[in-house]
């Protein structure tokens, strides 16, 4: 049976049977001279190592490979934002706490590709719905100073009842340090004296998090 093309294969079987090559080489549309459009997708997740490290290179990283002119890159940036504006709208129709995966997916699209550290708040009304999602502080490559005061003045301008924290690591590496642990600690005290509720606090690796909630530190 000759094998179908991405396209077809989608429109028969749907875009959960494709591979991570073959959804790509339908945004890429194209190849370049003497390439394949599935050729030149499989070089990019070789070169690359993973969807997620494509869609979040910036255009002078993708703009190394041969055969990613312009148009091709324009088209990635635009289906990685499309997927963050998607993550976005549907985040603000969820109780976060009935469907965690939203969130984390949220946080994902927006901290994992940061290069510095960047440290977000998520703003609940009483039915754990997202009142507004707000990068609060920006750091180094390894660390991000946090005003506890700051997140709590915030919350009470928006008459918030609960508050999820979160932050990326730029290593990739998402297990919290001590400093991660205790700011969580000082930033729930701060919240508490006002009645809101500290709900998590997640640290956003690449491909990976970590959840203060699941681990039983809150």
């Amino acid at each position: 049976m000759m094998e179908l093309a991405p396209r077809e294969k989608l429109a028969m079987l749907g875009a959960e049977a494709l591979s991570d090559a073959e959804l790509l080489a339908i945004f890429l549309r194209t190849g370049s001279y003497g390439t394949t459009v599935m050729v030149l997708a499989q070089q990019m997740l070789n070169e690359w190592g993973s969807l997620y490290r494509i869609m979040t290179a910036s255009q002078e990283e993708l703009g190394v490979m041969k055969g990613l002119g312009m148009a091709k890159i324009t088209q990635l940036h635009a289906v990685a934002e499309l997927g963050r504006r998607f993550f976005t709208s549907q985040l603000a129709r969820e109780n976060v706490m009935e469907n965690p995966q939203v969130t984390r997916h949220y946080l994902q699209s927006v901290l994992a590709h940061q290069e510095r550290e960047v440290f977000m708040a998520l703003f609940l009304d009483n039915q754990h719905r997202v009142l507004q999602a707000q990068k609060m502080f920006s750091g180094s490559i390894a660390s991000v100073e946090v005003h506890p005061r700051e997140i709590v003045r915030e919350a009470l301008k928006l008459n918030a009842a609960a508050v999820i924290l979160a932050h990326n690591h730029p290593s990739g590496i998402a297990e919290p340090s001590r400093a991660d642990r205790e700011i969580t600690g000082k930033v729930g005290q701060a919240c508490a004296l006002l009645n809101i509720r500290l709900l998590d606090h997640l640290v956003i690796g690449h491909g990976e998090y970590t959840s203060f909630a699941e681990r039983g530190w809150l």
